[in-house]
C-alpha cells in the first residue's frame, strides 16, 4: 500500500501534493464573523517548507525562521485550546493585552509567517515568470519584494552569504516536477497554488493592518 501511494505522489508536482494537503484543511476551516483558522497557516507554512527544501541548505536561515514561528504557534495551541483555533482571537487577546510586539509572542510568528509565506509565493511566481534569470536572481528578486523591507543589517547580511549557495535553476525546476511533468505543468500547478493561497495572504494582511502590525522589523 505504501509502495503504490509513493509511486502515485511520484506522477504529481511537489506544488501539487502541497496542494493537496492544504485542500484539506482549507476545505473545514472556519470563516464565521472573519476568523483565520490557526489550523491553516500552519498547514500551509509547512508545506511551503517541501519547497524551500527542494533549494537545498541554502536558505537555512529563512527554513529556521519558519519553524520557529510554526512551534511558537502550536505550543500556545496547546497551552490555550479554547483559542487557539482562531489566529484573529490569538492576535486581538495579545494585543489588547500588549504583548504582541514581544518577542516571543503568537502575534509575531504570524507576521513572519505570512512574510515567509509572501516570499515563497513571490519566488515561484518570478520562477515561473522570469524563465531567463537564474534561480540565484529569482531569490534575490523575490527576497527584495516581500522579507528585505522588513529585515535589519543581522537578517540581511545572513541572507547575502544564502544567496551565494542556490543551486542552478534547471536543479531547482526538476526536483519539484512530478514524474511524466514538464514545465508547462508545474507552472499550472504554481498558478493554481497562488490563487489558492492568495486569500489567506489577503485576510493576515488585513488582520495585520487592522492592529497596525504590518510594519514591525526585525533586528
Amino acid at each position: 500500500m505504501k509502495r503504490k501511494r509513493e509511486e502515485i505522489e511520484k506522477g504529481r508536482s511537489e506544488i501539487m501534493l502541497a496542494m493537496e494537503e492544504i485542500s484539506l484543511v482549507n476545505d473545514r476551516k472556519d470563516r464565521a464573523n472573519n476568523k483565520i483558522a490557526t489550523l491553516l497557516l500552519l498547514t500551509v507554512s509547512k508545506q511551503l517548507l517541501r519547497v524551500l527544501d527542494k533549494i537545498g541548505p541554502t536558505l537555512f536561515v529563512l527554513r529556521q525562521d519558519i519553524n520557529q514561528n510554526i512551534q511558537r504557534i502550536e505550543d500556545f495551541k496547546s497551552e490555550d485550546k479554547s483559542r487557539s483555533a482562531s489566529l484573529t482571537e490569538i492576535i486581538t487577546k495579545e494585543t489588547d493585552e500588549g504583548t504582541e510586539r514581544k518577542a516571543n509572542s503568537c502575534t509575531k510568528a504570524t507576521i513572519w509567517l505570512t512574510r515567509s509565506i509572501n516570499f515563497v509565493v513571490a519566488l515561484l511566481e518570478t520562477l515561473i515568470n522570469s524563465p531567463d534569470l537564474t534561480l540565484e536572481e529569482v531569490v534575490e528578486e523575490a527576497y527584495k519584494n516581500t522579507l528585505k523591507p522588513w529585515h535589519g543589517w543581522i537578517s540581511m547580511a545572513a541572507y547575502k552569504v544564502a544567496l551565494k549557495l542556490i543551486p542552478e535553476r534547471e536543479n531547482f525546476i526538476s526536483l519539484l516536477l512530478g514524474k511524466c511533468q514538464d514545465f508547462d505543468d508545474l507552472k499550472d500547478d504554481i498558478r493554481s497554488m497562488i490563487s489558492m493561497l492568495q486569500p489567506l495572504l489577503d485576510e493576515m494582511n488585513s488582520i495585520l493592518v487592522k492592529h497596525e502590525l504590518e510594519k514591525i522589523k526585525s533586528i
